[in-house]
């Protein structure tokens, strides 16, 4: 399903805690990094995929989502929109409970993809930005 309302925004954010965070930058000054840190502050756990890295924010790093070996609720997509029709694939491939794609990040294929997958689907947001206006 396509949520683009409050009350399935905050669903997903009440519900969603394990968050595998694809295209996350070691990068202090880089977008993703700062959405990781809040989320992170906030009690989820972030889980970053980055093929280039072993580690980001003290967090082991996988090269996909396929490698991670725990349970993933939400894959949250910081890539180029032409390159989430995979990652889409993989969310569902992985079981996870939602896909989520930045701002700027938009894929109606991908996202009617995993829709129909039964993923919950959250496109041209940030959950940092979401997160804070919703709970404070």
């Amino acid at each position: 399903m396509i949520i683009n309302d409050d009350a399935g925004l905050r669903r997903i954010l009440e519900t969603h805690k394990v968050i595998a965070m694809v295209g996350l930058s070691p990068k202090a000054d880089r977008p993703s990094n700062t959405v990781a840190r809040y989320l992170l502050a906030h009690g989820y756990t972030v889980i970053p995929v980055n093929p280039g890295q072993r580690e980001i924010l003290g967090q082991p790093c996988y090269a996909s989502l396929r490698d991670i070996p725990v349970k993933v609720d939400m894959v949250d997509v910081f890539r180029n929109a032409a390159d989430v029709p995979p990652i889409a694939a993989d969310a569902i491939a992985i079981g996870a409970k939602s896909l989520w794609l930045q701002l700027g990040v938009i894929n109606p294929e991908a996202a009617e993809a995993a829709s129909n997958a039964g993923l919950d689907v959250v496109m041209d947001r940030c959950p940092k930005i979401d997160h804070a206006r919703l709970f404070g």
